[in-house]
């Protein structure tokens, strides 16, 4: 049986599918919400969901004059891009026309569809692209990781692969060439392409994955959720009370309008948004986005599926990380075996390569499991895990007494992984590692 959200949501959400009149869909739905404890209360930023632009950190971390940093290990999201396909642009876009047409079209529906007109002309020849705001995002995370750890850039040695995908490949050419400006005495090995899918794009070589997101389980709680959460009343601002339209297709539209929203900043377009949606609705609708992308990307209790696809990351992690603890070993004695050991390791993939990855670790913030959904998001937010150009980093130190440490960060964040001291962010190298094997099942060990 798969698990649904709250009977007494899923009643609501029953007679909200069942009414026709917007008027009243608004009236039921507004109702729901304003006594919803599992409401949200994001801002107009975090409310951009997966297309936030990176959250720059405030300050770069010290490291302890005891410890030596030995290796970065990182995984990396694409940075900002262009919307991904003009799907939900045109069905706007055509919803605006129709109601221009038919005069139900308000003065704010005609300022959305200048607008929209500004999207698709700047997309032209574009959808998916990394645009400048991207390169740029790129470029400030491979400064701050040649200002933090100079020493392993100096006639250091970096493995960069990437997705085949153009977003992804130019993330890593602009992360390595901003590194190359800082330091050109480093040694660079580069890859992207097909070759790297297993570990950059295991949501589509992953066939048992594959098999069940074909089958796509989660529809039907996303449609309840949303059914019950996303507001109505975007829509009745740009196109007009009277524009006719049923509620299914209502609903498919308004989530259009969110994502379209959403993603202006990332495309370098900043705007107002607040008269288009209020900061109510733009919080119902991210839940509602939030929702499918966690049942689809991360463990949940319908299915640990989604997570583990990111099981030959983790071991490729464990090994390299391996690799650079006996490779620094050896280089201590002055063994050969030390020569041209990469001291940075750079993976450039997408918000599904992250997602699952940060999900089977059980990073804080990033793994949750319930059987109440409309709770999920109170405990995991997808601007949190994944914004534009996220990113795990693990660093490997040595310290003055020879023992090996590692630090976690997301998005060059440090994160406790010591549940007994949130403020630990240096973890034994033994610990960690023994940590990771777990997340590993015994049938892929």
């Amino acid at each position: 049986m798969i698990p649904t959200i709250k009977n007494n949501r899923l009643v609501r959400a029953t007679v909200c599918a069942i009414l026709v009149a917007g008027a009243s869909l608004l009236h039921v739905t507004d109702a729901a919400a304003a006594q919803d404890p599992t409401a949200t209360n994001f801002d107009y930023t975090q409310c951009q969901g997966s297309f936030m632009p990176y959250p720059t950190p405030s300050a770069i971390i010290a490291t302890p004059d005891s410890l030596k940093p030995v290796l970065v290990n990182h995984v990396g999201r694409h940075g900002a891009r262009y919307y991904s396909s003009p799907r939900d642009v045109e069905a706007l876009r055509e919803a605006l026309g129709h109601a221009a047409s038919i005069g139900t079209i308000t003065p704010l529906g005609k300022r959305l569809m200048a607008l929209t007109d500004v999207i698709m002309a700047k997309s032209k020849g574009r959808w998916g692209a990394l645009d400048s705001l991207g390169m740029a995002e790129q470029r400030g995370i491979a400064a701050r990781m040649v200002r933090t750890y100079p020493e392993l850039f100096k006639d250091g040695h970096i493995n960069a692969i990437s997705s085949r995908i153009p977003r992804c490949v130019n993330s890593m050419y602009s992360f390595l060439y901003q590194v190359t400006r800082l330091n050109n005495s480093v040694d660079i090995n580069a890859s992207s392409g097909p070759q790297e899918s297993w570990l950059m794009r295991p949501f589509e070589t992953d066939e048992a994955y594959v098999a069940w997101a074909d089958e796509k389980p989660w529809t039907p709680i996303v449609e309840d959720y949303t059914n019950l959460t996303a507001p109505l009343t975007p829509l009745i601002k740009v196109l007009g009370k009277s524009y006719p339209i049923q509620p299914a297709e209502a609903r498919e539209l308004v989530m259009s309008m969110y994502k379209v929203l959403a993603g202006l900043e990332a495309m370098m377009l900043p705007t107002d948004i607040s008269p288009y949606l209020t900061r109510d609705e733009y919080n119902r609708l991210w839940a509602c986005n939030n929702l499918r992308q966690y049942l689809v990307r991360t463990a949940s209790t319908l299915s640990t599926l989604p997570a583990e696809i990111s099981i030959p990351l983790i071991k490729d992690i464990i090994a390299t990380t391996d690799r650079a603890v006996e490779a620094d070993k050896a280089s201590a004695k002055k063994q050969p075996s030390a020569t041209n050991n990469p001291t940075v390791i750079l993976r450039f993939g997408h918000a599904e390569t992250l997602m699952p990855l940060l999900s089977q670790m059980r990073l804080p913030g990033c793994y949750y499991m319930t059987n109440y959904f409309d709770t999920v998001g109170k405990h995991w937010q997808n601007f949190h895990v994944v914004p534009m150009a996220s990113n795990l980093q693990i660093i490997l130190f040595r310290h003055k007494r020879g023992t090996y440490y590692v630090r976690f960060q997301l998005n060059e964040v440090p994160v406790s992984l010591d549940p007994d001291n949130d403020s630990n962010i240096y973890i034994p190298w033994d610990t960690a590692r023994e940590r990771l094997q777990r997340c590993i099942p015994f049938y892929e060990q």
